[in-house]
């Protein structure tokens, strides 16, 4: 019956969107105070009744409810706790309502939260969430329906994919969405700013808390993202260019050139359309993502096999929602207020160019992924573009906005002084150098590319140390950018690093011995263990550096028998310069008919900073968005 009733409250959360699409709208039109307000009671309500219908669902995987077919596909009695939650998301149609959930959430706090953002600006920002809702709970009800019951019920359930029992997978996607849909509520502002004839640049500070909450979940979720890539697939690398993860970094791109542009519009009145551009280019990218995901026309892991029907509903969705925000655009742009002159060398200025860089990149990133796909589409031929194609385009129009960050922080608005900029940064300039070299000393010309990706890093975080030394007497106002900055820069770091990693593929028995460099690596014996809904066999790996012990670990091969495949669990010893990477794999038969073991051991040098830098920089937006709300409660 809890189904039922879950099922009823989307439907019910459907008709509500409709009241607020269109409620508030004519409110605005009309200067009618009370159906402006009624906008932010059908968000309330819309969001509570797609809440219950979401955990109506959730309380049918975790009570092992084998009558909904959702339960039945993705769900097992073996289960561990934390997999039956998170399998709720993990289906194409358990992850939309979740999609949904968090959209409304959004919407909810739209009409909670900032009591005074102006009452027009709130009304139709409400209604054009509303309208986004609408579109997407009636993708949900119409096409992919979560409710769904199967008859008779089933005595057990097929399991989730062993790639997804992990806890990074079961963290990871609501970070993501979050990010994904965060940018809905900006969209909806800035769309509510078009609509609105007497609005001025001020109102655009209105978008900032909602981009920075966006750009920082969005940044946790594609860095947990990464991390569960490089321990859970066992081979090593962080990221893949895998067009899945492309249609998560399109969105960030271009969130950090919106987060930028805000600042400056928030400060110096500039740049209005240009931001207003962007905060809809933000979504919509996240929307691309979507439909990249669910349209069947990639295949990844990343993916959910769906009808393509399905995909042409999200095609449709984002055709209306692009096509309606750029026409809006288009039609009220050039009676916004145009952006005070600025000198080329100023804080505007630098702003201006990192935007360039963010935005061009992203159209790279955008025109490699969708390449392949639209080729096929009208001729039927394949082509794959790899990452050696995103490494040589996308990545050397990044590197300008790390050295800029420097910069133009330390620049004045309006107009700037570099000779002083230089000045100031003279003993950062020559500690970065002096690095850079001895990094070539001890590691070589093994990468140019990764040596230069290190001395930028280095130069990010000794140039942010100098902008924290000039402000340490009002350190509190610019924590937010030193914490984004520094953690980038620190994330850089760790990047360059696993440029030097170094790998071995070997073959092993019980009691053998290895010398790999500096390194001794023993297999000291393979066990056979059980898990809750898994068989595993578990390698004894015993470690020395320069003869000096330095761990035991103990790496897994995981069969599941109920999805009948696999995975690898590996085995990760750290000091947080470098990691000591161990993976188990298949067993292997030598001429003799020796019974022997693969083994993938890898030296990964300074790579757990990607994800430190990572949270620091999520750190930075989460620190700014507070501070925004809390200096708005003041007097």
């Amino acid at each position: 019956m809890i189904i039922e009733l879950g099922h009823f409250a989307v439907i019910l959360a459907l008709i509500t969107s409709l009241l607020q699409a269109s409620l508030p709208l004519i409110g605005a039109r009309k200067n009618i105070l009370s159906l402006m307000m009624a906008g932010r009671a059908a968000a309330f309500t819309s969001f509570f009744l797609v809440v219950f219908g979401f955990f109506a669902l959730m309380f049918s995987h975790v009570t092992d409810d084998f009558s909904v077919m959702n339960v039945v596909m993705y769900s097992h009695t073996q289960k561990p706790l934390l997999y039956k939650i998170s399998g709720v998301w993990a289906s194409h149609e358990g992850s939309m309502l979740l999609w949904v959930l968090i959209l409304t959430g959004f919407g909810a706090s739209l009409a909670k939260f900032v009591p005074e953002m102006p009452i027009i600006l709130r009304a139709q920002a409400l209604a054009v969430q509303g309208m986004i809702g609408f579109g997407f709970l009636g993708f949900i009800l119409f096409t992919s329906n979560p409710f769904a019951r199967v008859w008779p019920p089933l005595a057990e359930g097929h399991d989730l994919n062993p790639l997804l029992q992990d806890p990074g997978l079961a963290f990871h996607p609501p970070f993501l969405y979050i990010g994904y849909v965060g940018f809905s509520s900006v969209f909806a502002l800035a769309a509510g700013l078009l609509l609105t004839r007497d609005a001025d640049a001020s109102w655009v500070k209105w978008l900032r808390p909602w981009a920075l909450a966006a750009w920082s979940s969005l940044t946790f979720g594609i860095a947990m993202g990464s991390w569960w890539a490089y321990y859970e697939l066992g081979w090593g690398g962080w990221w893949f260019w895998d067009p899945v993860e492309n249609a998560a970094l399109m969105p960030w791109l271009a969130g950090t050139a919106l987060v930028h542009s805000l600042a400056a519009t928030h400060q110096r009145l500039v740049f209005m359309r240009w931001t207003i551009l962007l905060a809809v280019v933000a979504f919509s990218l996240s929307l691309l993502g979507t439909f990249l995901v669910r349209s069947g026309i990639l295949t990844s892991v990343h993916t959910f096999a769906v009808d393509p029907a399905r995909g042409v509903f999200v095609l449709a969705l984002l055709a209306l929602a692009v096509g309606g925000a750029l026409t809006l655009y288009a039609w009220r742009a050039p009676a916004l207020p145009e952006s005070p002159i600025f000198a080329p060398i100023s804080r505007e200025g630098g702003i201006l160019l990192n935007n360039l860089f963010l935005c061009t990149a992203c159209a790279t990133l955008v025109f490699g992924t969708l390449y392949p796909l639209l080729l096929n589409a009208f001729d039927g031929e394949i082509v794959s573009v790899g990452a050696p194609y995103f490494i040589a385009t996308v990545i050397p129009l990044l590197m300008p906005v790390a050295a800029l960050m420097v910069i133009g922080p330390l620049l004045q608005w309006h107009q700037g002084d570099l000779h002083q900029i230089f000045a100031r940064l003279k003993y950062a300039i020559g500690i970065s150098f002096l690095l850079a070299l001895g990094a070539i000393y001890f590691v070589g010309f093994k990468s140019i590319l990764g040596l230069v990706a290190l001395a930028l890093g280095i130069w990010v975080v000794i140039g942010t140390l100098v902008n924290f030394y000039d402000n340490r007497n009002n350190y509190i106002t610019i924590l937010p950018r030193l914490l984004a900055h520094g953690g980038l820069g620190v994330a850089i770091i760790g990047m360059a690093g696993s440029a030097f990693s170094v790998n071995y593929t070997l073959t092993m028995k019980p009691h053998q011995v290895n010398e790999l460099g500096s390194y001794r690596i023993e297999l000291a014996a393979l066990d056979e263990i059980k898990g809750p809904n898994y068989q595993a066999e578990r390698g004894m790996f015993h470690v020395w550096h320069n003869n000096e012990f330095i761990a035991t670990m103990t790496p897994e091969q995981r069969f599941y028998p109920v999805q009948g495949s696999g995975v690898t669990d590996v085995a990760i010893e750290t000091n947080l310069l470098r990691d000591v990477y161990l993976a188990l794999g298949g067993e292997q038969e030598e001429a003799d008919g020796t019974k022997v073991r693969s083994v993938r051991f890898n030296i990964n040098p300074l790579v757990p900073w990607i994800w430190i830098g990572a949270a620091i920089m999520a750190m930075g937006g989460v620190c700014s968005v507070w501070l925004s709300l809390t200096r708005r409660a003041k007097p």
